[in-house]
């Protein structure tokens, strides 16, 4: 029993030293590229949080707790703006087994994203994915719907220079200016407003033999 403990708690060491190897060695994006690539202009982000969905979420979001864990932070913070019961990452990974070390230690992929979510909640959770420009836009037209949720699956190296795939909610579509509001929970990151077609590109990748794309929830 002693042994097995042993190599049980090794194991679990490795898994967690492995995790922080693959996240301190991912690419960093530097403050000042990552200001330069996105939208942050004071009366259009104002106006961006005065969205339906935006104002859902409070004016704020809770920021992931680790570089691996977006998707739990996202699909918390999307279950907070509905007025669901779990609201932290602990509660929205409890009882699905998905980054037990602490860790999502080579993330999650967005049907791994929508377990979590089904998990947790009565409502309707789809993986939207392979979507043509034209789709993403006509999502992006229902994204201010109060009964809906988007959260957005993307790879940051098209947006910013550098990063990997990532997860966060979307809150909200300014048509007039083709422009997507993303609730990014990475705090070196924060919220931010993108061209829809820039945002399309980024999320338009693939994660490993699949391509990135959108969740569904309503």
């Amino acid at each position: 029993m002693k042994r097995r403990l042993i190599a049980a708690l090794a194991v679990c060491a490795g898994l967690i030293g492995g995790a922080a190897i693959l996240l301190t060695s991912r690419p960093v994006v530097s403050p000042q590229a990552i200001e330069t690539s996105v939208i942050r202009t004071p009366d259009l982000m104002e106006r961006a949080w005065r969205l339906p969905v935006a104002a859902s979420f409070g004016s704020s979001v809770t920021f992931q707790s680790n570089a691996s864990r977006c998707g739990p932070a996202s699909i918390a913070n999307v279950f907070r703006s509905l007025g669901e019961e779990e609201t932290t990452e602990a509660k929205v990974l409890e009882d699905t087994g998905k980054c037990w070390t602490g860790f999502c230690i080579i993330g999650l992929t967005l049907d791994e994203l929508a377990e979590i979510a089904r998990t947790h909640t009565g409502r309707k959770v789809s993986v939207l994915r392979d979507l043509t420009p034209e789709q993403f836009h006509e999502h992006m037209r229902h994204a201010n719907e109060p009964d809906r949720r988007y959260v957005v699956n993307f790879s940051r190296e098209p947006i910013f220079g550098g990063g990997a795939g990532h997860h966060s909610p979307i809150g909200g579509y300014m048509e007039a200016g083709d422009l997507v509001f993303v609730l990014d929970v990475n705090e070196n990151y924060r919220p931010w407003l993108i061209k829809r077609d820039r945002l399309f590109e980024a999320m338009n990748t693939r994660d490993g033999d699949r391509t990135r794309g959108l969740l569904l929830i309503e």
